[in-house]
């Protein structure tokens, strides 16, 4: 299908250069990474662009056609369901997609499945939205704020969040047990973003939950997310 990206936009800014691959237009963040080793891990032939915010891409209309939420991740793919192209934003969006497409990283069994869902939502709603308010708190503008309540507040909340993982993890090797899942790929960037680029390991006493970095060493040892925290490179 060598012309199915030629009616959205966004392929004017990003030529593919090979049009039958899947598309990602992202940045190696904590949410722009979970897409990259997803893609890694299921061995999908893909093509990465890299989404600059310094120079505002993420508000180009080009990338707005895409993803009107002007966030990174986003993909482009040309054979998606019935073999139509389909664009796709947000991550979580995203790994069940592509979970779905490969039969890979998610559960088949409907308990399991639901139970992997269910740790994905708990990523998106909690520990990605109160790690990213800590770090800013801590590392970015909010740091010179002299009242620390808001950060405190933070820095507790991750903190239950943390613990909750935690228990988890107690008895298990993966989040689902010796399953490896969408829930890990989604989770363990943004962890190892708390403790590394945000500066916060000692702020949120990760030394106290040993059961995630037992976790977060075997994810980070994975050959696929090693490569997959570097995609796409930045200039």
């Amino acid at each position: 299908m060598p012309n199915a990206l030629s009616a959205f936009p966004i392929s004017r800014k990003w030529p593919a250069a090979h049009p039958d691959r899947i598309q990602l237009y992202s940045l190696p963040t904590p949410n722009g990474v979970k897409v990259s080793i997803m893609l890694e891990e299921t061995g999908l032939a893909y093509e990465p662009h890299l989404v600059s915010f310094q120079s505002n891409d993420q508000l180009s209309p080009e990338f707005l056609s895409l993803n009107p939420n002007n966030k990174i991740p986003a993909i482009l793919d040309p054979q998606g369901p019935g073999g139509k192209p389909l664009a796709l934003f947000e991550s979580g969006a995203i790994l069940l997609y592509l979970a779905e497409k490969t039969g890979r990283f998610l559960p088949q069994d409907a308990a399991a499945r639901y139970e992997t869902i269910q740790w994905l939502m708990f990523q998106m709603g909690g520990i990605g939205p109160m790690f990213g308010q800590l770090g800013f708190f801590n590392k970015f503008a909010g740091k010179d704020y002299e009242d620390k309540r808001p950060r405190d507040r933070y820095v507790a909340e991750s903190k239950r969040l943390l613990a909750v993982l935690n228990q988890r993890l107690a008895e298990r090797h993966w989040i689902m047990g010796e399953d490896y899942t969408i829930a890990d790929i989604a989770i363990f960037p943004w962890v190892r973003n708390l403790i590394g680029f945000y500066e916060a390991s000692e702020l949120v006493g990760i030394k106290d939950f040993p059961h995630i970095t037992r976790a977060l060493q075997a994810f980070v040892a994975r050959p696929a997310v090693t490569r997959g925290l570097e995609i796409p490179k930045r200039d």
